[in-house]
């Protein structure tokens, strides 16, 4: 019979023998209390951290989600400016624009601020943007959330469309006047006197982001022409493309497509320090809540450590019987790993279980402490958004389970390089 046959199949590396006497090891004994609190403090501690990872990273990047979806959808991808000449043929060239592949329209607009006061209040604030009837209805962020009044006509009811948080601020309702006040107005000869003219409130809109429902009223743009003194002019023309990561691509066709002088600014250069510092602060909270996670695989550590200490007895016996010094390893690498591996899986599924209800779980906690948290007003979303992103999971996992597998080797190492005679003399 040859030596390979002879072996017993079950004295092979991580075989049924020392599955079973790391079972044992992680099993609760009375007189072994404090290694079970130990072990059952560090499978809470990563199934928490892990938890917390992804709760905290999908939350964030839902608000980057949200955001991103609300700024551009209210303001364009890419923004066309007329250098030297005013933009006279604002319609020729959306319409050439229009186009270029990969855009979905083009808008010529007019922007300008004023002070909008209404039936309480002092006034607020306001930035009034001019667009045509027929443009406004492709801003499906706003065409798709008006709350009352309709935008059908929006050229002809020389009335314009408010925001629900302005809207409740000025105590306007639909049909109401709201006073637009602008301080470039007529030359005369005391000075310039600030325009100052009334308009009914025909639409109110609700788009998601306080920022926007509180300080935008969008009016008709032949309207606006005539409030800012821009008559058969626009101010500029937002596009709007398929993909806006592509519109590095997009900018000579869009040049090419304008046949005259323009300056081109996308959605990144005009929000880069705001994006910038989300991203900054969602590795910053990466890597503050990955100590959650080491310390708990420190815990890991102390755990295996009183452990072989406390076994050193059943170790030596165990390696005077055959066992070698890398079965011992690998019977304490399993010992521990199985804390790491079923904390990490319990804190996925935790994580999961939180994201799919964070807006519930934030309703609740209002309710509970009589607070609102995440006030809209200071966090721009009116709704707590949570968006799980696979890689960024896969990378939690990862990360706990090479920390809990790290946190093994020492005392793994230290009960393999035990000596049973020296274990045996003392015992």
């Amino acid at each position: 019979m040859s030596k390979a046959a002879a072996k017993p199949s079950s004295a092979g590396p991580f075989s049924g023998f020392e599955r079973m006497v790391a079972w044992r090891y992680l099993r609760s004994r009375r007189k072994e209390t404090v290694i079970s609190v130990i072990a059952s403090i560090s499978f809470l501690g990563i199934m928490l951290g892990v938890a917390t990872l992804i709760v905290v990273m999908a939350v964030m990047n839902g608000f980057r989600a949200e955001l991103l979806t609300r700024i551009l959808g209210v303001n364009g991808h890419l923004i066309v400016t007329p250098i030297d000449l005013p933009l006279e043929d604002y319609a020729q060239v959306a319409d050439r624009i229009n186009g270029v592949a990969g855009v979905r329209y083009a808008l010529p607009l007019i922007d300008g601020q004023v002070l909008a006061q209404g039936n309480v209040g002092s006034g607020t604030g306001a930035l009034v943007r001019g667009i045509r009837g027929e443009d406004i209805g492709k801003v499906s962020i706003v065409a798709n959330n008006i709350r009352q009044g309709s935008l059908v006509g929006f050229d002809t009811a020389e009335g314009v469309a408010i925001g629900s948080r302005m809207a409740d601020n000025l105590g306007l309702r639909l049909g109401d006047m709201i006073t637009l006040i602008s301080p470039d107005g007529d030359v005369t000869p005391l000075g310039t006197m600030p325009r100052l003219k009334g308009y009914p409130v025909t639409a109110i809109f609700e788009v998601g982001m306080s920022e926007y429902d509180s300080s935008i009223v969008y009016m008709p743009l032949a309207e606006a022409q005539l409030y800012f003194n821009m008559e058969d002019l626009a101010q500029s023309i937002e596009i709007y493309v398929d993909n806006p990561d592509a519109v590095d691509a997009l900018r000579p066709k869009v040049e090419e497509a304008a046949q005259r002088p323009i300056l081109l600014s996308d959605w990144r250069q005009r929000n880069q320090t705001f994006f910038s510092a989300l991203q900054v602060e969602r590795n910053v909270m990466f890597m503050i809540l990955t100590l959650i996670v080491l310390v708990a695989a420190l815990n890991i550590i102390s755990g295996l450590v009183m452990l072989v200490k406390d076994k050193g007895h059943d170790i030596a016996i165990l390696r005077t019987m055959g066992a070698t010094r890398g079965a011992i390893l690998r019977i304490f690498l399993m010992t521990g790993a199985a804390i790491g591996v079923v904390g990490t899986l319990a804190g996925v599924f935790l994580g999961i279980l939180i994201c799919l209800n964070v807006e519930s779980i934030r309703q609740f906690f209002s309710w509970i402490s009589g607070t609102v948290l995440f006030n809209p007003e200071l966090y721009f979303l009116s709704q707590l958004p949570a968006k799980m992103d696979m890689g960024e999971t896969l990378s939690v996992v990862l990360m706990a389970l090479v920390l809990s597998f790290l946190a093994t080797l020492f005392p793994a190492w230290r009960a393999a390089r035990l000596d049973p005679v020296e274990a045996l003399r003392y015992e």
